[in-house]
Order: structure tokens, then sequence, then C-alpha cells
């Protein structure tokens, strides 16, 4: 059996309104997880309140076997540096700079080498010295995401990570997800509203009338 990186237990989250009610959910080593659901259900919340940026209203979030909202500051800062990594959406490059430095930028921030076969695996290592408004927008998401994996996290916390790509360009930015994944030993949670991006996961939920129901 792989080892259990993600756990909650009877997660609840309220605003002026119950979102979602007493959510279970587990998530292990090499496995990927989609959320789905129509807009205001509660996705995006769900997703902070996994990777440790929005305390639930009820409920045990669980990484690494440990409850991290009672974590002290320092051993959360730990988790977040070291071992979990956000992809969003939006780029988020520094823009006048090449390839090269944007991930320099991260690599001294996480204290990590940048990983050539990573690159090889994310088809960049040839457009490292490329400033980045002369690459196009699914190389430059595939730098985002590069960027982000750097410090080789154990947990991708993805929110619609290909919502401005093409088919074409989503699905060769998912593949080197997924490939990472397998890799280097991960897993992902990632909110869509994409059903077809949703189903390349091994699992697949649905928020339905505030509870959290497995479609695959």
């Amino acid at each position: 059996m792989q080892e259990i990186y993600l756990k909650t237990s009877n997660l609840s989250h309220s605003y002026d309104r119950l979102l979602f009610l007493d959510i279970n959910l587990v998530l292990c080593a090499k496995s990927s997880i989609s959320i789905i659901g129509e807009s205001g259900c509660g996705k995006s919340t769900l997703l902070h309140n996994l990777s440790t940026f929005l305390k639930p209203t009820n409920g045990i979030v669980e990484l690494f076997s440990q409850d991290i909202y009672k974590l002290k500051t320092k051993a959360l800062n730990n988790i977040r540096r070291h071992h979990i990594s956000p992809i969003f959406q939006q780029h988020y490059l520094f823009r006048g700079f090449s390839l090269l430095e944007n991930l320099t930028v991260s690599s001294i921030i996480s204290n990590m080498d940048i990983d050539k076969n990573m690159l090889e695996l994310f088809s960049l290592n040839k457009l490292l010295d490329k400033n980045i408004g002369d690459i196009s927008g699914g190389e430059q998401q595939r730098l985002s995401i590069l960027r982000a994996l750097i410090k080789k996290p154990k947990i991708i916390f993805a929110d619609e990570p290909t919502g401005n790509l093409d088919v074409k360009t989503r699905d060769i930015v998912m593949d080197s997800i997924f490939n990472y994944i397998e890799d280097y030993n991960s897993s992902m949670i990632m909110v869509t509203h994409d059903k077809e991006l949703a189903f390349m996961s091994d699992e697949v939920y649905e928020i339905q009338d505030k509870s959290l129901i497995k479609l695959k």
C-alpha cells in the first residue's frame, strides 16, 4: 500500500452559509485526485483548507500524519517550504527574465538545485536562455509549473492549472505533471471546471449538495 500523504476527517467549512460538510478524503503517494463542481460550491475553499492556507470550520486535515492546524508556525512553514507546492491558473512569471533566471529565483528560495532531468521532463532544457516574452503560452505554463516543483514537493495543490490553454497544450502540460508525480513519488489534488481534464486523474470527486461524491 502506498504511503498516505494527506487525510481529512469530517471536514466542513462555512462563511455566511455552509459550503460542504463532513468531507473525508485520502491522498496517497503516486496518486492524483480531481475535484469538480459548480461555481460557488466551495472547490477553491476546500483546496485552501487542504493546502494549509485556510483553517476549516470543523474537522481535521493531516499532512504526512500531522494535524496541520495544530502545528506551530515554524513546523507549518517547513511543510509549506519543502513538501507542498501550489500551482495556479496564472503564470506569475518574472517578465524580462529568461527561463533560467526564473528558475534560479525559485532554486535560491527553496535551497534546491535545478534538476536537469526535470528540465527534460517538461521539455524546457533547450529554452533556458529565452526571454519569457519569446516563448509560447504552453511553454510559460510548463515553466511556471516547473518553478513550483523545483523543491520536489510531495503534494501539488493545483487550482485550474491549465485554464488558459488550448486542449492540445493542456494535454502536454498535464502529461508533464503526471510524469512528475510518477517519477518523483509525488501526488496531486486539483480543482477544475474541466471535466475532461478532471477524469485524467486517478480519482474524481464532485461537490454536490454540500457533500463530496466520488465519480471515479
